[in-house]
């Protein structure tokens, strides 16, 4: 008998210790623990890709160039911050709104080039002759976008102040020369009901 009462104390603990989980819209803004997340990369990848756009240098190009779109690669995004930051998300929401702008052309990057031209070099050996795909013409790119995530966290026992700096750079493939520098900054004040830092 004190075994099935035991039991029957332990059920609702048991149940109350489990994982819940509910979706939710994928636009929802929603932080939960004050660190970088899916609404800062969208925010900033949008908001720095207009500022790029809206650049003297995307005039200068397309008057030098009789009205022709330049073409554009997203090289690397390093993580300079202390937490860990998937930057291959934040590189994609960037090529997003490079290619949902209209106004540039956009190649693969470095591992998707990589993989297309393995997908040639077997064309070439298994593809018939008419619809093989030949080397040599792809589209160099005209400029590529780098950049840095930075952090800086202020903390004193429950509370935080968590400042992200992005920085991008558009940098001319041919001459080197760096044609825009954007940055956007978000600062985060954090309370937490236990201290975690």
């Amino acid at each position: 008998m004190k075994k099935l009462v035991t039991a029957l104390l332990l059920v609702p603990f048991m149940f109350a210790c489990g994982t819940k989980v509910k979706r939710v819209e994928t636009n929802l803004v929603k932080d939960v623990s004050g660190g970088w997340n899916d609404t800062d990369a969208q925010m900033v990848a949008q908001e720095m890709i207009t500022d790029c756009l809206q650049g003297g240098w995307y005039t200068k190009y397309v008057a030098a160039h009789n009205g022709k779109e330049p073409v554009v690669i997203v090289g690397t995004v390093s993580n300079e911050t202390s937490e860990h930051i998937n930057t291959g998300t934040f590189v994609e929401e960037m090529q997003r709104a490079l290619i949902n702008s209209g106004k540039v052309e956009f190649v693969a990057s470095k591992t998707e080039r990589g993989e297309v031209r393995t997908e040639r070099l077997e064309q070439d050996e298994f593809a018939s002759e008419e619809t093989r795909k030949a080397f040599g013409k792809e589209v160099g790119a005209d400029f590529m976008l780098s950049g840095t995530l930075k952090s800086i966290i202020d903390k004193s026992g429950s509370k935080a102040l968590v400042y992200y700096q992005t920085n991008m750079k558009l940098i001319n493939v041919e001459t080197n020369q760096i044609v825009w520098n954007g940055q956007k900054k978000i600062k985060k004040y954090v309370t937490r009901s236990k201290v975690s830092w």
